[in-house]
């Protein structure tokens, strides 16, 4: 019984998996959070860019 505990304790063919599951996380919640930025931004340029076309004169 304490041999089987002992070799449980030492398995961790699981971890590997688990590990790459959470860098993915990491990653997926940095680029989500990226493209929000963005977007945001993008959003601004292109409120100016309308501003500054529906101000201007046409010939």
């Amino acid at each position: 019984m304490k041999n089987r505990l002992f070799r449980l304790a030492r398995n961790d063919s699981g971890a590997t998996a688990i590990e790459y599951g959470l860098i993915a996380g990491l990653i997926a919640v940095a680029v989500v959070g990226l493209i929000t930025t963005v977007g945001t931004d993008l959003g601004g340029v292109f409120t100016g860019i309308s501003g500054g076309l529906t101000d201007a004169t046409t010939p």
